[in-house]
Parts: C-alpha cells; sequence; structure tokens
C-alpha cells in the first residue's frame, strides 16, 4: 500500500501546537508502517512506547528487538536527517520538517551518540558538519582540543584542592573606605539548618565568625552538647550561586555591600562542606578515569626548511607566484553588463604590505573568466614570515557612474569590488603551500578608503561553496621536495649583534605622548638599540615590533631570537600584542603567556575582547584559544559567558568553524555545565517564539488584548517549565526560579521587546527582571557596559564609589539577546511627566526629579539618595564623555527609588552622535541639566558648596580614567574585530584619544576638562529643548 503523503511542518506550526495532538507516520525497521495520533508535548521515550504497544499487533512483531536497539530518526527543518538520540526531549522541541519519524537500528555507543547530538543541539552547528569539511587541520584540532579539555576536566575532579576555588564562585570587591556609620554594626540573617538567626555583627568581622555566632546560638536554642566547627560550612547568598568564604571581612563582598549601601538586611544559608563535595561530584561524575594519552603518529620526514645547504638552496630567490590560473562563478553576484574583470593580489604580514600588489590582465566580463597568468611578487621566499597570508580581490572596471567609487583620481573609469579572499602560504604544519587551489570568495562591500584587498578579513573560504565566486590558483613547486619553514633553533643560528649608543634619543621617542608615525632615521634607530629596549624599556616592545622588516629573513630571526630572552609584559602592554598588526606566532605565544598571570575576574573583565581576537587567528590551534578553554574549564563563569560570545556569533559564516570547534571542545570537557546550557537554550527558544507571536498579534490586536493572548501562551505547560528553574545567562549566580506570568509584558518600541519578571522566594522577596530582545544588535550596547563597568572598577581601586548602574546585557544570538531589568526605577522622562501633566512643559519642570526623591525617600533618607543621585551623577557625566556616547534624551536617562541614577541604550558611541538637517543636535560635551543641578543642591539655588563637591567627584573620575587611558586604548581597538558600524577604523578610536587627552600633560588634560565642564552647564538649556522635541515626538508618535 501507498503512504499517504505527510504534511508540511513549519516552525511556526509547532510553536502554536504544543498542547495538541498531532498525526505521526512512523516506518518500522519490518517495513510496517503506523500512523498514530501523539501529543507535540510528548517525549520520544513516551512515543516510543506507544510505538511498540501497537507494533504487537501488526504482522513481523517477533523480528523486532528490544525498542533499546533502535533510534528515530527524521527530516529536520534545515532538510538533513537527524538521528534521535536523546528521547528525553520532546516532539515540538524537535520540530521535524514533516511529521514523520523512522526507526532504525542504533549503532556505536550510544552515550557518545547522545553527548554529541546534546553538543550540535547546543552549539547550533550539527558535528557531521565538521566532518564533513574534511579538513586534515580541523581533525588534528579536534582530536587535540578534546583530548585537552577531557585531561583538564579529569584533573579538575582529581584536584580535591580546587573545591572552594572552583565550584563556588565568590566576587570580592576592591579594597574601599566604607562610611564609619556601616562599620558600627548590621543585621544580618544566618539560616542553619531550615532555623532561621539574627545577628547584630560588625562588617569588619569574616565570614568564620558569623558562622560561629550561629552554631552557638542554634546549640543554646536547641541544647545541643556538642558545637559542630564553623569550619565544615560556608556561607551561600540566598537563591543565588554565590558564596562567601575566606579570610576577608564582610563588607568587602560584593553582595554585603550591596546590602549596605541600599539599607538591606543580608540573608545567608550556612552549607555544609559535604554538599559542596557532592555537588562537585555530581559535576564531573561523567568522567570515572583520566583519558588515555593518544598514541603518537609516526614521525614525520625530516623538514626540508627554506634556504638550506641542499638544492632546495635556490628557492631563496625564486618568485612566490609561478602561475596563476583565476576562474570565476557569478552566480553569487550581480556583474556588470560590460566592463573588465581583474584580480589584484597582495602579501601581507597583520597590516603591513610585504611587496608591492600585483594585478592580473583585464578580460571581458562573463560568467567564468579565465586568465591562465603568472603573478610575480618582488619577495624571495627565504624573506617571507610565517604568517604571510596572500590576499585577492575580485573586481570590475568600468566606465564611470554616478555612485561608483574610484580609486583613481584621474582616471575616467572606476574600480567596482566584486569579491575578495586571503589564504596563508604556509599550512598549519608550516609547509609552504603549492599545486591547485580553489579559494570560494566573500562577497565585497566598498569602505570609505576605497581598499579592494582586505587583509583583516579571515583565511576561512566562504563555506557556501554553491552561490559563491570560486577563484582557482596554483602555488609552484619551487623545489623537488615539500619546503618548510625553519623551526626556531635554524632561525637562531644566525645572528648578529649591535652595539649599544644613543641612548637619550632612544628615550625621547619611546617615552613620546603623540603617537605618530617615526621617520625612517628613528625606526633605525629603535632597531640599532633593541637590545636596550629588551633591557631598560621592555614595555615599548610593540614599537619595536612595528618597525621590525618582516619582509627581511634576518630581521626576523633577529627579532624572534630576542624574544626569547624578554621580560614577561604587564598585562596592558601584552593585550596590545593580541592586535591584528602583530600576527607572528612567536609574539601571540609571548602575548598570551604574560596574560596568563590574569586573575579570573580580570580574565572575565576582558572576555569579550578575548574572544573578538580569536578573529584574527589565521590556524585553528593557538595560544589563546587553549588559554580561553583553560580559564573556562577552572572557572564556571568564565565558561559561561565564553559559551554565549562564542554562541552568539554561529550564524556568522567566516567563525562559525572556529567559534564550533572550540564550543564542541568546551562542552566535551563541562558535560555536566552543558545540561544548564541547554535549559538556558530551551528558555531562549521559547522567548523567540513568543516575541514572534507578540509582534504578529500587535499587529492585528490592541495592547491589552496581546498582552492576554501573550499570558495564555506562557500558561502552557512547555512554557511554564522552560522558563523556570535556569541559571539566569546574564549572571548564572542568579537563579531564576519560577516566571510570573501576570507581571510579564512587551514593550512598545518596534521590536517589541519582552519583559519577562522572574519571582525567587529565597531573596526574601523582589522580582528579577529580564528584557528580550529579537531584532536589534546588542553587541555595541555589551562594549558599552563593559567599559563603564570597567570604570566604575578602576574609581573604586582608588576609593571613589560612584555609584554606578552597569546593568546585565548579553548577546545570544543574531540581533538577539537579554537585558537586565533595573528594578525599583523610572526614565526621567517619566518622571517629569507625571509631575507636570503637559508634555510640552515637562522637560522644564525643575523640581520633578527631587519632588519625586522626595516620595522615594522620605525623612531623613532624602539625604543619602541626594548623595547617592550626585556621586552617579558625576560618574555617568564623565563616562558618557570619555565614551562619547550620544543619542541622549530623557527616555534613556534613569533613576532608582534609591537616588542612583543611570543611562541605557547605547546606540551611538565614540562621537558617532545623531544629526537633523545636516546638523549635529548632539553639541553638548554631556548631559548636565539644572534639575540634576537642583537636586544636587539639594533645591537650594545658592548651594555652591554641594555643586563644588559634584564638581570635585568628576574632576577626580577623569583624571583616574586617563591614567588608565591606554587600558582603554587598546581594549576598543581590540574590538574593531567585532565589526561594529561605529568601531570600525583608527578614526573611531581617535575620539578616545581626543577626549581623555592623552597628548597633553595633566595639567592642560584638566584644564581641557574644566571648559567641557562648563561648556555643559552654559549650554544646558540646548539639551532641554532637544528633550522637548524628544517628548513631542515621542507624543505625537503614540
Amino acid at each position: 500500500c501507498r503512504m499517504p503523503p505527510g504534511i508540511y511542518c513549519p516552525m511556526e506550526f509547532w510553536s502554536k501546537g504544543e498542547n495538541q495532538n498531532i498525526q505521526v507516520d512512523f516506518l518500522l525497521p519490518t517495513g510496517i508502517y503506523l500512523n498514530l495520533s501523539v501529543s507535540c508535548n510528548a517525549s520520544l521515550g513516551t512515543i516510543k512506547q506507544v510505538v511498540w504497544k501497537h507494533a504487537q499487533y501488526e504482522p513481523l512483531y517477533h523480528m523486532l528487538s528490544d525498542p533499546e536497539a533502535y533510534v528515530f530518526t527524521c527530516i529536520n527543518q534545515t532538510a538533513e536527517q537527524q538521528e534521535l538520540e536523546d528521547e528525553q526531549r520532546r516532539l515540538c522541541d524537535i520540530q521535524p520538517f514533516l511529521p514523520v519519524l523512522r526507526l532504525v537500528a542504533r549503532e556505536g555507543d550510544r552515550v557518545k551518540k547522545v553527548i554529541n547530538s546534546q553538543i550540535s543541539l547546543l552549539i547550533g552547528k550539527g558535528l557531521h558538519e565538521f566532518d564533513s569539511v574534511q579538513d586534515p587541520e580541523v581533525n588534528d584540532f579536534r582530536t587535540k582540543m578534546c583530548q585537552f579539555c577531557e585531561e583538564r576536566a579529569a584533573k579538575r575532579q582529581h584536584d580535591s584542592g580546587v573545591i572552594f576555588n572552583d565550584w563556588q564562585p565568590h566576587e570580592l570587591v576592591i579594597l574601599l573606605e566604607l562610611d564609619l556609620k556601616f562599620l558600627i554594626s548590621s543585621l544580618m540573617v544566618a539560616l542553619l539548618k531550615d532555623e532561621s538567626f539574627t545577628f547584630q555583627i560588625s562588617p569588619n568581622e569574616f565570614p568564620i565568625t558569623l558562622m560561629s555566632y550561629a552554631i552557638k546560638k542554634q546549640a543554646t536554642v536547641f541544647r545541643h552538647e556538642t558545637l559542630e566547627k564553623p569550619e565544615d560550612y560556608t556561607l551561600q547568598v540566598n537563591g543565588k550561586c554565590e558564596y562567601l568564604y575566606g579570610n576577608y571581612p564582610l563588607y568587602q563582598f560584593q553582595y554585603i555591600r550591596s546590602c549596605l549601601h541600599r539599607g538591606l538586611t543580608p540573608h545567608l544559608t550556612m552549607v555544609h562542606s559535604s554538599t559542596i563535595i557532592a555537588m562537585r561530584d555530581e559535576q564531573t561524575n561523567c568522567i570515572t578515569s583520566p583519558p588515555k594519552t593518544a598514541t603518537k603518529p609516526p614521525p614525520l620526514p625530516k623538514k626540508k626548511v627554506k634556504g638550506g645547504s641542499d638544492p632546495a638552496g635556490s628557492t631563496s630567490n625564486h618568485p612566490l607566484m609561478e602561475m596563476l590560473s583565476l576562474c570565476g562563478n557569478n552566480s553569487w553576484f550581480s556583474l556588470p553588463s560590460s566592463g573588465q574583470l581583474v584580480v589584484q593580489a597582495g602579501l601581507f604580514h597583520g597590516n603591513e604590505m610585504l611587496c608591492k600588489t600585483v594585478s592580473s590582465s583585464e578580460v571581458n566580463v562573463c560568467s567564468e573568466p579565465v586568465w591562465k597568468q603568472r603573478l610575480d611578487f618582488d619577495i624571495n621566499i627565504c624573506d617571507l614570515p610565517r604568517m604571510a597570508r596572500l590576499c585577492f580581490a575580485l573586481y570590475a572596471v568600468i566606465e564611470k557612474a554616478k555612485k561608483a567609487r574610484s580609486t583613481k583620481k584621474k582616471s575616467k573609469k572606476a574600480d567596482c569590488p566584486i569579491a575578495w579572499v586571503n589564504v596563508m602560504l604556509f599550512d598549519y604544519k608550516d609547509q609552504l603551500k603549492t599545486g591547485e587551489c580553489c579559494l570560494h570568495m566573500w562577497s565585497s562591500f566598498p569602505d570609505e578608503k576605497g581598499e579592494l584587498l582586505n587583509p583583516m578579513g579571515t583565511v576561512q573560504c566562504n563555506p557556501n561553496t554553491e552561490s559563491a565566486a570560486a577563484l582557482v590558483i596554483c602555488f609552484p613547486s619551487v623545489a623537488s621536495h615539500p619546503v618548510y619553514y625553519p623551526s626556531f633553533e635554524q632561525v637562531a643560528s644566525a645572528l648578529s649583534y649591535d652595539s649599544h649608543e644613543q641612548k637619550l634619543q632612544l628615550k625621547e621617542i619611546l617615552e613620546r605622548r603623540s603617537h605618530t608615525e617615526l621617520y625612517e632615521h628613528e625606526k633605525d634607530l629603535v632597531w640599532k638599540m633593541r637590545y636596550d629596549i629588551r633591557d631598560q624599556y621592555p614595555q615599548a616592545l610593540a614599537k619595536l615590533l612595528i618597525i621590525t622588516k618582516w619582509n627581511k629573513h634576518e630581521d626576523v630571526a633577529q627579532m624572534i631570537s630576542l624574544l626569547q630572552t624578554w621580560p614577561e609584559l604587564p598585562v596592558l602592554n601584552a593585550l596590545e600584542l593580541l592586535d591584528f598588526s602583530f600576527p607572528d606566532r612567536y609574539v601571540g605565544s609571548f602575548a598570551v603567556n604574560s596574560l596568563k598571570k590574569l586573575t579570573d575576574h580580570d580574565v572575565f573583565q576582558y572576555l569579550l575582547q578575548l574572544v573578538q581576537v580569536l578573529k584574527y587567528e589565521s590556524y585553528l590551534d593557538c595560544e589563546l584559544t587553549k588559554f580561553l578553554l583553560d580559564r573556562a574549564l577552572s572557572n564556571r563563569k568564565i565558561g559561561h559567558f565564553l559559551f554565549w560570545h562564542l554562541r552568539s556569533e554561529m550564524h556568522v559564516p567566516a567563525v562559525a568553524l572556529r567559534f564550533g570547534l572550540i564550543l564542541e571542545a568546551y562542552c566535551r570537557g563541562s558535560t555536566h555545565h552543558m545540561k544548564i546550557l541547554m535549559k538556558q537554550g530551551e528558555a531562549l527558544n521559547k522567548m523567540k517564539a513568543l516575541n514572534d507571536f507578540v509582534k504578529a498579534s500587535s499587529l492585528k490586536a490592541t495592547k491589552p488584548q496581546t498582552k492576554e493572548m501573550m499570558h495564555v501562551c506562557m500558561k502552557q505547560e512547555t512554557y511554564l517549565e522552560a522558563l523556570s528553574h535556569l541559571q539566569s545567562p546574564l549572571n548564572p549566580n542568579i537563579i531564576l526560579a519560577e516566571v510570573c506570568v501576570d507581571q510579564c509584558t512587551f514593550m512598545d518600541s518596534k521590536m517589541k521587546p519582552l519583559w519577562i519578571v522572574f519571582n525567587n522566594e529565597e531573596t526574601g522577596g523582589g522580582g528579577v527582571g529580564i528584557i528580550f530582545k529579537n531584532g536589534d544588535d546588542l553587541r555595541q550596547d555589551m562594549l558599552t557596559l563593559q567599559m563603564i563597568q570597567l570604570m566604575d572598577i578602576l574609581w573604586k581601586q582608588e576609593g571613589l564609589d560612584l555609584r554606578m548602574t552597569p546593568y546585565g546585557c548579553l548577546s545570544t544570538g543574531d540581533k538577539t539577546g537579554l537585558i537586565e531589568v533595573v528594578m525599583h526605577s523610572d526614565t526621567i522622562a517619566n518622571i517629569q511627566l507625571n509631575k507636570s501633566n503637559m508634555v510640552a512643559t515637562a522637560a522644564f519642570n525643575k523640581d520633578a526629579l527631587l519632588n519625586w526623591l522626595k516620595s522615594k525617600n522620605p525623612g531623613d533618607a532624602l539625604e543619602q539618595a541626594i548623595e547617592e543621585f550626585t556621586l552617579s551623577c558625576a560618574g555617568y557625566c564623565v563616562a558618557t564623555y570619555v565614551l562619547g556616547i550620544g543619542d541622549r534624551h530623557s527616555d534613556n536617562i534613569m533613576i532608582r527609588e534609591t537616588g542612583q541614577l543611570f543611562h541605557i541604550d547605547f546606540g551611538h558611541f565614540l562621537g558617532n552622535f545623531k544629526t537633523k538637517f545636516g546638523i549635529n543636535r548632539e553639541r553638548v560635551p554631556f548631559i548636565l541639566t539644572y534639575d540634576f543641578v537642583h537636586v544636587i543642591q539639594q533645591g537650594k539655588t545658592n548651594n555652591n558648596e554641594k555643586f563644588e563637591r559634584f564638581r570635585g567627584y568628576c574632576e577626580k573620575a577623569y583624571m583616574i580614567l586617563r591614567r588608565h587611558g591606554l587600558l582603554f586604548l587598546h581594549l576598543f581597538a581590540l574590538m574593531k574585530a567585532a565589526g561594529l558600524p561605529e568601531l570600525s577604523c583608527s578614526k573611531d578610536i581617535q575620539y578616545l584619544k581626543d577626549s581623555l587627552a592623552l597628548g597633553k600633560t595633566d595639567e592642560e588634560a584638566l584644564k581641557h576638562f574644566r571648559l567641557k565642564f562648563n561648556e555643559a552647564l552654559r549650554e544646558s538649556w540646548k539639551t532641554k529643548v532637544n528633550w522637548l522635541a524628544h517628548n513631542v515626538s515621542k507624543n505625537n508618535r503614540q
């Protein structure tokens, strides 16, 4: 009999029909076909039981083995056959393309297959795709990283000394002087064996003192004869995966400090060490024994190096490219109807061009152009640096059109970029490439400089091979044997040494404030004095590397040898060496080695940049990857954010392979964490489905109606289950216990962000709010908030707590992410409007803010609230000025009920301000309006003392940031790899240099800042006019 056609089930079908039944076709291994009605909510294990129950009444049932011998397969939404090993998953989560499930005999190790299936689901890329690449480098990297991560996990399991360091995340704030009134005593609640005790204790005491009080109190209340040891317990923050331990005063812990500032009583639970050990054992029980060391492959034939004593010595001056043949496939891009096609090629080491670019001849535009042409580069093969990359650009030469961007000023023709591709000259095993090579190209987008070549682009070919242009080239065979890049020993064999002289001139060059390029004679001097730099100015290594002639193998040998004796660098200088300008592998290893002294807190602080610079790596196996994996497998918080920073870019073809392989390695080394991350992934999938539903519904219904439908959807069992009892992706220390459906809503902006509230009874009341955004790129917000958090840390190191609110923000996918809701806060616009009731005058109501603070902080509490406002206003004035944050209006400046002011929505930074009719709307350096001043002066017109204190806070904060100016420059420079529209070139970084006045003395810089401060105060009326225009515009849209 013929099987009836199945119904098509798009993803939208599964998101709507979770609580209904569906007719599913089952194909048994015996050839029998069953059509059964099953619940979309049912797990595969349950469905298999139903199938077996019906199968026993069918022919050939006796030929079936035990159900465990079979596994379901389906066709998924990407039209691939998928084995469904994880039978705990539900049908509505699997979302097959057709409701057809086939049972096939299970082969191989089931546990391994389940883990592989879970990893594929978690990272958003099937592991079979890595297999299908059929690249030896990919295979070797996977084997090596799998072994590396499993060994790290085994070490973690067997090292009993890391119990507290690895499994109990605790964060200490920087040492600060607390107000004396906080140091006297504080109420703290300690929970021991379900009994709650409240103590009056000095925040100067250590955690062990509080625990000993609790044990004694319990013994007194229940008349225990023997006392337990406080050393056997640890303090846990209620409702959080956060612990207080170690010999530190209580007030140094972030949680305690936060409670003291907010006037709340800390709630802590005493956890016995046996519970911690059990938790550790549960999280590592997947590793029963250390992995076996991989057997070493047979030794490779001895490498023939460049320019050896054998016949290959002729390679010293052999041209790089002997023959170049190119052919294209124009299905991916739109070719001009007329004109000529040309290929340009260049050799690069980082940003440095090693020799002049060369171009092919022009051929007529056609579907498959062929050049068959030799390209010669003016460089000897022995002078090629190890990290040399060959960059190609395909472009059309056409008659000048209105929109064409010409790279030749006097020519009547224009170069129209079409595609580009990069390839390394040496493979991952150091061998010079030979033979034919097919490179699938990336689409070109004209940049402001009109450059055709893209040396900073990936060396990965476009994986979309079916529609990409294919460029076929041929590397020549320069010797009768393989040619390898020499080892360090061979490189260092012929070195000469220079004398030491002209030290004063060298000192002036290296300590120069301006960052202008050196003159040729200065470069020669720096190179000549390189040993003096190593011994006296080791932090100037970057300047030495920049002037090194990487196209001269003698200079490269000198530099690499010198690097072996170079002192370890401070972290600041090591971060600079991760930039694309320094691609050499020895430099990279040296930089990463200098970063190994970073604490876990510092690694977390710089993690965003460290992940981005992975994009600069030319090969999969690199020191930075191993460093990040090692730290991630040692610290759960670093592992959590490393996972999401990588996972959020898996949709980007240029990095999907590299990031996917690193994610696979991390998952294999932390299978327990993988389950926690899968729970978060499920919650995010449900949020996306809910957001899509809200977007569609809001087009047809009113907001109250849509909100009601949203609540009905969220009350389905699958939604309630997915959105409860998970670690927050924004902060894994926070447990999101239960979703409060009735408090959830969506916002009015175009993308209809979801506002989701969770309740956690153990935190002592108060919900946790999360905003889910789908359609907005949150990466710039993430970077801005990271910088504000870094500023907060630097200020606190200097004893200045400006009460900042660097709320959580995390990109989790393509224009998808989460933002932390700062509870008990409101926008300036709402506060002003509520007190004014008229849109036109709201922006000019100077008493609104102060009256609102009075209503939230009655009596003596008002003074503290105004102080919080003053400190935070100073912090954000300086932060927004230094970072050049634009588009500031009363809807993206908020105030907490405690008085802390903070900014949200950072769509524009580094001076990229909005314009209106071609005029910059935001001429004010930072936002300092008279109603802010009115609050700072406590509502008194001539309270100059309070205002001068505020000015002092601003100046002190600014000068602290200036002292760390290079750190901000380096971190922003590394973020150029992210491809953010407003951070793409050195011009964007220049804004930071100007705002921090890095070319000036401290006195000049302070004078510069005072001018900007006075300008902001003087021009504040313009801010009010802008806010008025914003309020009226917003009111008209509603």
